[in-house]
């Protein structure tokens, strides 16, 4: 039974939205009568995906759930087909369950097509957006392993870990970012407003000034006077790095260049090995075969030259190489994630050890983030500390020197 959006008013001109389920529109209208409501408009909840190829800007944007959402819609979905809910049950009561129009529309969409006598994994297709590839290769698994709710429980328990590292490196970072923005507020402000207008008492006088309040005057009338050419350079900037980093020769160039910077080079193995792990894990946990795991797993990895030497590890597999060794080629693993993969390999727990060396790694990932964030707070007291001194000193240097003078 087809699902449909629908606006109506209630009894006192209230606004209604949902999604209810009907064999037409016209059944659908009567239901909204029937309780009470006076249909506006009813329509077919359907795919916002194009019919082939990637899915449109507006719905990589716009057309996917929240993290949370994602979560909750999981650890829902394999509870209740443990329990032995048919999927198109399991379906309906989890789209009740949430609040959320989009979502509940998703939803039920996904059951509609369910009903007709698609897999879920086609019916899911539907929405790319929403349900990625790794989503979608996990659930096919399951249900040609007849083990849908094995799988659906490994994915709820990797997107739960996947949205709390991400929530706890965020919340970490939102008081550094805060700090920063606060202190080039307060230090724009005074270089722009504060300062001129003490120091132009000092210009006046005719007296000469120390170098650092000379320097200190020429800072902030260039600051009063070319601050539009400044935003608009920085906007300028920003616009032609996007368009270059647009062109896929000169982006892998830059994302190789990136891997041999001392930290950023540091931070962007250890984020994209988590990532690769996290994937083939789930995957191989699911049942999907280790080459079509590594492909869809490649895909997460978001440089373009650590993508480029996984799709040579692809290869070396392919052609019966372990995937130790094909990792280790790459030069772009950390030693211990490919001895761990090694040694998995060889106990025949590949995917238990996958598992374990992406928590290692996100681990040591969160860890050095938070240690970053630690030194990054006292740096930037020391650096508003460091301004604030030296437009004190700017300042008092001349009332110094008028008072020898006076004396």
């Amino acid at each position: 039974m087809p699902a449909f959006e629908y606006v109506a008013l209630d009894d006192k001109g209230r606004t209604k939205k949902g999604v209810l389920e009907g064999d037409s529109l016209r059944h659908v209208r009567q239901l909204l009568r029937d309780s009470g409501l006076s249909p506006m408009d009813v329509a077919m909840t359907t795919s916002t995906e194009p019919k082939a190829g990637k899915p449109s800007t507006f719905n990589r944007w716009f057309g996917k759930l929240r993290p949370m959402d994602m979560v909750i819609f999981t650890r829902q979905l394999a509870t209740l087909v443990n329990a032995g809910l048919p999927i198109e049950q399991a379906l309906s009561a989890v789209s009740q369950q949430t609040n959320r129009r989009k979502a509940r529309s998703i939803f039920m969409s996904v059951r509609s097509r369910v009903m007709e006598g698609h897999t879920l994994t086609s019916s899911m297709a539907e929405h790319s957006s929403t349900f990625d590839e790794l989503y979608r290769s996990s659930v096919a698994a399951g249900e040609q392993s007849g083990k849908l709710d094995v799988v659906l429980e490994n994915l709820a328990n990797f997107l739960e870990r996947s949205y709390e590292s991400r929530r706890n490196v965020e919340s970490s970072l939102y008081y550094p970012i805060l700090l920063f923005i606060c202190a080039i507020l307060i230090v724009g402000g005074l270089m722009t407003n504060v300062v001129p207008t003490i120091v132009d008492v000092f210009d006046k006088s005719g007296e000469e000034l120390p170098m650092v309040t000379s320097l200190l005057i020429t800072v902030s009338d260039f600051l009063r006077t070319w601050t539009w050419l400044l935003l608009v350079s920085l906007v300028v900037f920003v616009i032609v790095v996007r368009y270059a980093l647009s062109i896929p020769g000169v982006r892998t160039t830059w994302h190789r260049a990136k891997l041999v910077l001392p930290v950023i080079g540091w931070f962007a193995r250890s984020m994209n090995a988590t990532r690769y792990a996290n994937t083939l894990a789930i995957l191989g946990s699911s049942g999907v075969p280790l080459v079509d795991g590594m492909k869809i797993s490649s895909a997460v990895v978001s440089n373009l030259w650590i993508k480029k030497k996984l799709d040579d590890a692809l290869t070396q597999v392919s052609e019966g190489t372990s995937l130790n060794r094909a990792l280790d080629s790459t030069k772009q693993f950390p030693p211990i994630f490919v001895h761990m993969v090694a040694s998995g390999e060889q106990s025949g727990s590949l995917d238990s050890m996958l598992h374990k060396s992406a928590e290692y790694q996100q681990k040591d990932l969160e860890r050095i983030i938070s240690t970053m964030v630690e030194l990054f707070r006292p740096m930037m007291l020391l650096f508003m500390a460091g301004i604030v001194l030296l437009i004190m000193v700017a300042i008092l240097l001349p009332i110094i020197n008028m008072n020898q003078l006076a004396l």
